[in-house]
């Protein structure tokens, strides 16, 4: 049983003092060595993006901004410009990989681990929410709202 732990934007403009607990959580758990592959995702913003042009979202666009706020151990790391981390960079890696299952965690749970664990359920991978990995850069009660929405639509025993 091959474990991928996908580690979703912790980059510095999603750092705030809702997340920041994650960078040790995350680095720890990864030092840990419980999964088998690791793969972080960076989200990239533009002037050009429908985040830009509807929401006025200006974060992940400066170079600073867009850095992954812990060591990413020389692992892999995928670009994508929207929510979902299922992109084909991402796709590919865990087909090569033969990956049996997906771990998520990472910010902002409302977001980018709600809808990349939403649709990797419904393309039917085997994928789990790390709860306690997770954060929203708008608090707890953003979080603990998403969560309960990924229990009802992929599964309570997916969340852990």
């Amino acid at each position: 049983m091959k474990k991928l732990l996908i580690v979703i934007d912790v980059q510095n403009d999603f750092i705030n003092n809702n997340t920041e607990f994650l960078i040790k959580k995350i680095s720890d758990m990864i030092e840990d060595n419980i999964f088998d592959d690791t793969v972080f995702t960076r989200f990239i913003n533009s002037y050009e993006s429908v985040f830009f042009k509807k929401l006025k979202y200006k974060g992940c666009i400066s170079d600073e901004g867009k850095k992954i706020a812990l060591n990413t151990f020389d692992n892999i790391v995928i670009d994508k410009t929207g929510y979902t981390v299922l992109v084909d960079e991402c796709i590919k890696y865990i087909n090569n990989n033969n990956i049996d299952e997906i771990y998520l965690c990472g910010i902002d749970t409302e977001c980018c681990i709600l809808k990349s664990a939403l649709d990797m359920f419904e393309q039917g991978f085997n994928v789990f929410v790390l709860k306690d990995y997770c954060a929203s850069t708008y608090g707890k009660k953003r979080h603990d709202n998403a969560i309960e929405i990924l229990k009802r639509n992929i599964g309570e025993k997916y969340i852990i």
